[in-house]
């Protein structure tokens, strides 16, 4: 094997590492903030009640933590992950405008910038999908044979 095939190779798992650790915990963290949601839904009613633009969608707010915990567990596992997270770029787009802009960047509660890597990362496996070692690939190749 020639050095330069061993170094790319080594580069491909690197690579694919990454994407899984991104991955994973783009899932965790949509997971977890589900779970914070569904154990204090007042959260999500206080945001709803002191806008006037989402006063008019008080049905949402029950439907974002269950697509929080549906969608991160699909994307740590790697099934759907395309729909899953396009599903959540308005959810995250959202807490963007209407949550975390009143608190500012610099402020100390604020989740401004996780919230924006969040968003990157949800436009990232949209384009991307789930990559090699998911639960599709696996449908896929099972399907195939």
């Amino acid at each position: 094997m020639k050095l330069s095939q061993h170094f790319n190779l080594i580069d491909q798992k690197k690579r694919t590492s990454t994407f899984i650790i991104l991955r994973v915990a783009l899932g965790l963290s949509l997971l977890v903030k589900g779970i914070q949601f569904v154990q204090n839904n007042s959260i999500i009613r206080n945001v709803f009640s002191d806008s006037l633009i989402l006063q008019n969608y008080l049905w949402v707010q029950t439907f974002i933590p269950w697509l929080n915990l549906l969608g991160g567990v699909f994307i740590v596992i790697g099934l759907f992950t395309r729909f899953a997270a396009l599903v959540q770029i308005p959810i995250i787009t959202g807490a963007i405008i209407f949550v975390n802009s009143k608190h500012g960047i610099y402020e100390g509660e604020s989740n401004v910038l996780f919230s924006i890597v969040l968003l990157l990362l949800l436009i990232f496996f949209v384009i991307q999908g789930s990559g090699k070692p998911s639960l599709d690939m696996a449908l896929r190749k099972k399907l195939e044979n």
